[in-house]
């Protein structure tokens, strides 16, 4: 297996994953689910699962799936695996706020080495190449017709005068606590695992989290993130950020550019 045909198809799935997803954000209504942890779910969510699920196994048959929509593959995959969640950002998407984006990425030994985020409705699509650099592709972002490509990297932090990134549903008083240590000129508010993006082209510097999230929640982002010089680690201990955790659950953890005195929690 080829890291340019990985790209290739995460890319292309990505995409038609998306286009699904727009053709039912601009209907009038589309149903919405309530799942078993009281999370919602819509049909984009299950169309989008469908393509990248069927897709996935068809051009790599022996790579374990494991994907948000379909709990059956939430079992123990090992630490080598690929990790979909085809519409993260449920909640903005029904607000019609459009920080929701497709998110696939391949796991080897526990860490995400290759993803893609695509977010339709800003029309942002971020991926990882076959040497592992993250891109950002402009254009019309069609399945079978590449965009101009843009490398992308993180940005030389200044200490003095820092941009936090964080979710625009989850701030609390532990998060801003934790915030409050750093010296902050600017925080921006975005959805879905387009934080993490937002540091891996150097329009933002930290994001931590400190909150529940799932592996297919941050995956993705993370893949990208490294891929432009960026890192995510553990809140309460700085240590790398692993995957293959039994639940798929993470720990709260810290995504930024390299350089900064990370605080400690």
């Amino acid at each position: 297996m080829h890291n340019d045909q990985i790209c290739f198809v995460f890319r292309k799935l990505a995409i038609e994953a998306g286009s699904v997803i727009m053709d039912i954000y601009n209907q009038n209504n589309f149903e919405i689910k309530i799942k078993n942890d009281d999370s919602p779910v819509t049909i984009a969510d299950e169309a989008a699962d469908k393509i990248i699920y069927k897709g996935l196994q068809k051009a790599f048959p022996d790579i374990p799936i494991v994907t948000e929509e379909q709990a059956n593959t939430h079992t123990e995959k090992g630490n080598t695996f690929f990790i979909v969640d085809p519409l993260d950002g449920t909640k903005e998407f029904i607000h019609r706020r459009g920080d929701f984006t497709v998110n696939i990425a391949y796991v080897v030994d526990g860490i995400p080495v290759m993803g893609v985020v695509y977010a339709p409705a800003k029309k942002r699509l971020f991926y990882t190449d076959k040497d592992f650099k993250s891109v950002e592709e402009f254009g019309p972002h069609k399945p079978q017709e590449l965009g101009e490509l843009k490398h992308i990297n993180v940005s030389q932090p200044d200490p003095n005068q820092l941009i936090v990134v964080a979710s625009k549903s989850h701030r609390d008083e532990a998060l801003e606590e934790y915030i409050s240590k750093y010296n902050v000129a600017d925080s921006r508010a975005a959805g879905s695992s387009l934080k993490f993006c937002l540091i891996a082209v150097g329009e933002a510097d930290l994001y931590p989290r400190v909150g529940r999230t799932m592996e297919w929640d941050t995956a993705a982002g993370h893949a990208i993130l490294n891929g432009a010089g960026g890192y995510v680690v553990r809140y309460d201990n700085h240590k790398p950020l692993v995957y293959g955790k039994p639940s798929y659950e993470n720990p709260f953890f810290i995504a930024c550019t390299p350089g900064l005195n990370l605080q400690k929690a």
